[in-house]
């Protein structure tokens, strides 16, 4: 008769201190005030990105060559004119939809890879985790940019082909940071007892190691996101980014700039100042989380 009321309260119990330790995890990162900066900086690209049609004031290919032939920053054009006459403010608001759509997806794709990839080797153990080990070595021992580079390079270039390429350089990263949170979880009394009980490996993968180890990857994959923006533009100023000349890129700005480095400089300093600030907002914020969400420093 006394089982029902003390499992009632032990889950409750359990629900209320879960939602006490993210309650206590925001609000240390609200008092970090470079997290905050951060923060504020994450969610102005996003807002640029998803609202780039409304905030910025000129299209992206709308040019006027006759009139507006590389103009420095001025009222109307604050950060000056390209050479074939558009607006740079209302390109770069532009960029950041593919900066940001490819920076989430990619990384996004290569977290579910990589976890999965990740959790399987720490829970099989023996011969399967021992091979996927030797395969992720030797994908990490090359630069991630290299191994970007050769896959967009064979995928071709479109969003899809680059979001792809991206997120299969990132995956062993990922996978071996999954694999060591899995083998210090699968050893925890919780998970000895659903054994015991009968759950099956694929259960105790997704129901038991899974929601537990999600703090560490949120932290990675929030720092994750900046290497993938330097990355996605790194790829765009070679030339093996998008190849629709409709859809302005950060890189590909850069790229195109490089003719014009001395004789009109602001082609090349607003589109780098952008992907600055995306990637300094990201290493701010995965700074401030991985404080906020450290038990220890509690």
């Amino acid at each position: 008769m006394g089982s029902p009321p003390l499992s009632l309260s032990g889950t409750v119990g359990q629900s209320s201190r879960a939602r006490s330790l993210w309650g206590d995890a925001l609000r240390r990162l609200l008092h970090d005030r470079l997290a905050v900066l951060g923060l504020i900086i994450v969610v102005g690209a996003l807002v640029c990105a998803i609202f780039a049609p409304v905030i910025a004031p000129y299209p992206p290919l709308s040019g006027d060559l006759a009139n507006w032939y590389l103009k420095p920053p001025q009222p109307g054009h604050p950060f000056g004119t390209d050479d074939l006459g558009r607006d740079i403010l209302s390109r770069v608001i532009y960029g950041a939809q593919l900066s940001l759509k490819t920076s989430l997806l990619a990384e996004g794709l290569g977290m579910i890879i990589g976890t999965v990839v990740g959790i399987i080797a720490a829970t099989m153990g023996g011969f399967i985790d021992s091979l996927i080990m030797r395969i992720v070595d030797i994908l990490m021992a090359f630069p991630l940019l290299i191994i970007a580079i050769a896959l967009a390079t064979i995928l071709g270039g479109s969003d899809l082909n680059l979001i792809l390429a991206l997120s299969l350089s990132i995956w062993p990263f990922i996978a071996r940071l999954a694999r060591s949170q899995a083998l210090s979880l699968k050893e925890t009394e919780y998970v000895a007892a659903a054994r015991l009980v009968g759950a099956r490996p694929f259960a105790i993968m997704f129901r038991h190691i899974l929601p537990n180890m999600l703090t560490p990857l949120i932290v990675y994959s929030t720092l994750g996101a900046a290497n993938i923006i330097l990355q996605e533009a790194a790829l765009s100023f070679l030339g093996l980014g998008t190849t629709d000349p409709s859809v302005p890129s950060w890189g590909k700005m850069l790229s195109q700039a490089r003719s014009f480095t001395l004789s009109a400089p602001w082609l090349s300093f607003f589109p780098g100042l952008a992907i600055l600030l995306a990637v300094m907002g990201f290493n701010l914020l995965g700074d401030g989380l991985r404080d906020a969400l450290d038990v220890r420093s509690r």
